[in-house]
């Protein structure tokens, strides 16, 4: 099933709402639907999103070590082991 199959008009996510879920339940292809022509929502099924969330949180992390390392807030791995070392 490809992602165009799957855009629907509001009205049939209101008329095949169970439809659909099972749909979601056996398949991970998010439906677009679309209100007055225009894309609106995406409905996906909940094992799809929460895979969704952790690689955004883990592409937030990598972001996030890439403006440390740009803006030089690093330190050499060796240093932070002598560090470490020195505290005990």
């Amino acid at each position: 099933m490809t992602l165009a199959s799957n855009i629907k008009p509001i009205s049939y996510l209101k008329s095949h709402a169970a439809e659909i879920v099972r749909t979601l339940g056996e398949t991970t292809e998010p439906y677009i639907i679309t209100q007055n022509g225009q894309a609106k929502v995406v409905v996906q099924d909940i094992d799809s999103y929460e895979r969704m969330q952790e690689t955004i949180a883990l592409l937030k992390i990598l972001a996030q070590g890439k403006e440390q390392i740009e803006a030089g807030k690093v330190r050499d791995a060796a240093d932070v082991i002598a560090t470490l070392r020195a505290r005990r």
